[in-house]
């Protein structure tokens, strides 16, 4: 490893050493370029992932001398991979620049893919807010591209986050949109009745009873197999609950899904909310008797 980063400090003194000189200007730009990206890979295999992120980033200012923006954008993708095993925040300013030279010369799909990293980078961070931001905008350029399926699995990231920061209007209208155009793509459409369930719990985690009976007709009248389905069967059970306001029976109704089929964290979090409002309004009538 010593000599990994030994040899890396000597490729980067090179490279400098082209820069400062005379030489023809493409030439010098080329040739320190060349001797970054050896630098680079030295520190790489030397785990040094601080000194390889920088020396891809001033690699990266070469191919722009060269106005090899392509070349850039990958040198950038380059220092953010090195910069995750450190700081999110490196990353996210190096996975940033990527995109917005890929935008700047059209490899849209590119600055879709590298927008939805940007995202899965602030939702390990818990930062929801930043990463519904760069899954919109991931979802956005994915459909121009026509990236149907890559563009719906970004939406339903933006509807848990939402759903996470108690949006559920809003996370709702997108589970039910995405549902809306499953429904007639034959590949997409076995995935309905798992899109619809998502959008029941948003709608307990609302409370509004009648919002929630109001849905599982609309789910009924979007896919008329839903009616079927244990999914279905959970949340018409589960709205029972809430209107009888019976926390016992809300909890075994979960409690029976679960065995069969597990909640995923999302799910479980989201119904804990609505368990808890149910409680509390059940302590409060209590409280009044």
């Amino acid at each position: 490893m010593a000599d990994q980063t030994a040899m890396g400090n000597d490729f980067e003194t090179k490279a400098e050493k082209k820069l400062n000189g005379w030489g023809l200007f493409g030439s010098k730009y080329e040739d320190a370029a060349d001797l970054y990206d050896k630098a680079a890979n030295c520190f790489k295999l030397g785990k040094k992932w601080d000194r390889a992120g920088a020396i891809y980033i001033k690699l990266a200012n070469c191919h722009l001398k060269l106005a090899s923006k392509h070349e850039a954008a990958s040198a950038y993708v380059d220092a953010a991979n090195c910069y995750k095993k450190i700081s999110v925040q490196d990353a996210a300013q190096s996975l940033n620049q990527a995109v917005n030279l890929f935008l700047e010369i059209g490899r849209l799909n590119m600055a879709a893919r590298y927008c939805k990293e940007l995202g899965e980078l602030y939702e390990q961070e818990q930062d929801f807010e930043k990463a519904m931001d760069y899954f919109e905008r991931a979802a956005d350029l994915f459909e121009s591209e026509e990236v149907t399926t890559s563009a719906n699995q970004c939406k339903q990231k933006i509807a848990q986050f939402a759903a996470q920061l108690e949006q559920y209007p809003k996370a709702t209208e997108i589970f039910e949109a995405i549902a809306r155009k499953s429904m007639n793509n034959n590949l997409l459409k076995y995935s309905v009745k798992g899109i619809l369930l998502n959008a029941g719990i948003c709608q307990l985690c609302r409370g509004d009873l009648v919002a929630i009976t109001n849905s599982l007709e609309r789910y009924q009248e979007l896919d008329p197999t839903f009616s079927g389905t244990r999914e279905y069967k959970l949340l018409a059970d589960l709205a029972a609950s809430v209107e009888e306001e019976d926390v016992g029976k809300f909890t075994d109704v979960i409690k029976e899904y679960d065995s069969m089929t597990r909640l995923d964290p999302w799910k479980t979090t989201l119904l804990l909310r609505a368990k808890n409002a149910l409680k509390a309004k059940e302590e409060e009538e209590d409280d009044l008797t």
